[in-house]
């Protein structure tokens, strides 16, 4: 039985990356109307938002030490608020401005906090060999630190995954590999690309356990990592966790989705995880709807606080185009 204060922390984290996200789409789109324009406003670029994947971050992320080792995807906000990200220095970057953690040259898709120990790609699957990496480290000094690999469901097709959960099972590293499958990657559908329905089953080929959550519960999350968590510390090995979760936007702002059904996104809207994590911790009792109301209006203060310190923020200067790269 969770307690109280983890159910109302995981709602809190839930309610920020969703408020992070929301807000930071009304952003995305300032000067890009009326004909989309990718160059255009303050955030230029593609822009990959979570809503919907919040339930898989929080409900790992909780389990985890700042000292813990974690990478993610060209999609990576949510994980990146969970595990603790400044989010002042994490907008900045998204604006390309030189207070950001990478001083601007990184953008939304890479995301790099020595911190935190976090880092993120555009390329897909290029985390797990990372993880990997992080989780040797970790055992050849002693240390109980695990590594977590966030990865959506396409990546589960690349060699880097099968190199990745060989190489950890081989070496019995503590790494705990997560699938976020949405279902789309990009605009297939995954049985247009997959050939078994549940990439948690792939476990079984490189003898480590793998568990499926089938409902994006944000509970049922935080249970089966806590366990992959403890295994990974207590020198056991790899787990693979799969969670069946939801993108409720498009793959990038500006996308059509011509490829999803009217029906498809009625029923996003009809399962969003975060309102119906919410609506049950009220029916519990565990929070009340004026509690619950005062979560959204701080998360709501905190990410505009963030926005305005990106605006204020300067850019880099010219010259510092050839500082921080490698020849």
């Amino acid at each position: 039985m969770l307690s109280e204060q983890v159910q109302l922390e995981m709602h809190h984290q839930m309610v920020r990356i969703r408020r992070f996200e929301e807000t930071l789409q009304q952003v995305y789109m300032e000067g890009k109307s009326p004909a989309f324009d990718i160059a255009a406003g303050p955030v230029p670029g593609e822009m990959h938002l979570a809503a919907g994947q919040e339930p898989v971050a929080a409900g790992v992320c909780l389990h985890l030490r700042v000292s813990d080792a974690v990478t993610a995807t060209h999609r990576p906000h949510h994980i990146a608020l969970a595990h603790g990200m400044d989010m002042q220095r994490m907008m900045a970057e998204i604006f390309g401005k030189d207070t950001g953690l990478g001083h601007g040259k990184g953008g939304h898709m890479h995301l790099f906090d020595p911190a935190t120990h976090f880092g993120c790609s555009g390329i897909v699957a290029e985390g797990m060999p990372t993880a990997v990496g992080h989780a040797l480290a970790f055992k050849k000094q002693g240390r109980d630190e695990v590594a977590v690999s966030f990865f959506g469901e396409g990546a589960a097709n690349q060699g880097a995954f099968h190199e990745s959960l060989n190489l950890a099972a081989l070496w019995n590293l503590g790494v705990v590999f997560v699938c976020e499958d949405n279902a789309w990657a990009i605009s297939v559908p995954k049985e247009k690309a997959t050939a078994i329905a549940n990439n948690s089953d792939r476990a079984a080929a490189y003898g480590i356990p793998g568990v499926l959550i089938p409902d994006n519960d944000p509970v049922a999350v935080y249970e089966a990592a806590g366990e992959a968590v403890a295994r990974a510390r207590a020198g056991r090995g790899p787990t693979l966790i799969e969670v069946k979760t939801d993108r409720l936007l498009g793959h990038f702002e500006g996308d059509a989705q011509i490829y999803r059904t009217k029906d498809e996104m009625e029923t996003l809207t009809q399962r969003d995880a975060l309102k119906l994590y919410e609506r049950r911790l009220i029916a519990a009792g565990t929070l009340t709807e004026d509690g619950a109301g005062q979560v959204w209006v701080a998360a709501q203060a905190e990410v505009d606080a963030a926005i305005e310190y990106a605006r204020q923020s300067p850019y880099p200067e010219p010259e510092a185009a050839l500082l921080h790269v490698f020849a």
